[in-house]
């Protein structure tokens, strides 16, 4: 016969590292090999559901939609059901929310060139591929191991690179940078763990 599969629980809709991710429990009671399905529907096209091509009978509890949604700037919500043999539960809805003003970012990753009288301070952010071209930027902090003074480079984008003469430093300098991002308001990423160098006066 057919057994009683429970819906999942706790289905949220969630930004997490520049990600749009669809996260869930399952439902009590639901057999070890239970499989889900998402789809979604966006505020613009409402009881349209859209099949989510990479979350159809998966095992995992949750969905990335970021390069699903066709639109970043119109909310959205999606719908996630058990499956298990023949039997299926009944569809649990997540909140609306849109990509534009929901997005929260991670932090950069930075990489340093050391050259003779200068750095080369590069930033990449881990982006999903369908959000590369959006005007992402970073602010970069700089300062002496140990001391509170911080000079700030702020605003760059993400493709420039930053270069700093150190013809008047010595000693150990750390770097951090965020990502920044303008949607209705500013937003911004925890800065990155800081990247130390040693800098010493070739004479």
């Amino acid at each position: 016969g057919h057994v009683q599969l429970l819906p999942p629980q706790n289905v949220t809709l969630l930004s997490k590292d520049f990600a749009m991710i669809l996260t869930w429990a399952p439902g009590e009671g639901s057999p070890p090999d239970v499989t889900y399905t998402v789809r979604y529907e966006s505020q613009d096209r409402l009881d349209k559901w859209m099949k989510v091509p990479d979350c159809k009978n998966i095992p995992r509890s949750f969905c990335n939609l970021t390069c699903a949604l066709p639109n970043l700037y119109v909310k959205v919500r999606a719908r996630v059901k058990a499956l298990w043999g023949r039997s299926q539960s009944p569809w649990v809805k997540s909140q609306f929310k849109d990509y534009y003003s929901d997005v929260e970012l991670a932090p950069p990753v930075l990489s340093l060139n050391v050259r003779e009288n200068s750095i080369h301070v590069s930033v990449s952010f881990p982006l999903p591929t369908c959000v590369e071209n959006l005007t992402w930027k970073y602010d970069l902090n700089l300062w002496e191991a140990g001391s509170e003074d911080k000079k700030k480079y702020e605003g760059y984008f993400r493709k420039d690179t930053v270069t700093i003469n150190t013809t008047a430093l010595r000693g150990n300098y750390c770097f951090s940078a965020r990502a920044l991002y303008e949607s209705i308001n500013l937003k911004h990423s925890e800065f990155s763990q800081p990247v130390c160098v040693l800098l010493e006066h070739k004479g």
